[in-house]
């Protein structure tokens, strides 16, 4: 398994910037598609954005695009989001996960293997 560490998170007011990273290291890591995931209190887990382990494509959820940006190096173990423009609805739980067996650019949580412990983001 991948051992995945997530940092950055904090309050801010809304419209303030935030900019999380997540440091990926195990035997035998190697670069994969890697996402973001969000879960506020009562709510399901969901997709923020993906990324492919060249950095080049990537694929977001309608509610951040123009806002967040996910980025890597090529074959870099570690992962960020940048997050501009936050929102009150922003807030919540952020992990990072890795080892997607679903689709390309998979948004969906059931299609990734290895999950950090989350950092958490509240926008006020």
């Amino acid at each position: 398994h991948v051992q995945l560490v997530e940092s950055g998170g904090g309050s801010v007011q809304a419209g303030g910037s935030l900019r999380l990273s997540c440091a990926a290291s195990g035997a035998g890591y190697r670069p994969t598609t890697m996402g973001w995931f969000r879960q506020a209190p009562g709510k399901e887990r969901e997709g923020v954005a993906a990324i492919s382990a060249s950095g080049v494509s990537t694929n977001y959820a309608d509610s951040v695009k123009g806002r967040f940006t996910i980025s890597r190096l090529k074959d870099a173990n570690i992962l960020h989001l940048q997050m501009n423009g936050l929102k009150p609805d922003d807030s919540a739980m952020y992990y990072c996960a890795a080892w997607n067996t679903g689709p390309y650019l998979s948004l969906d949580p059931s299609s990734y293997r290895d999950w950090g412990q989350g950092t958490q983001v509240t926008v006020s």
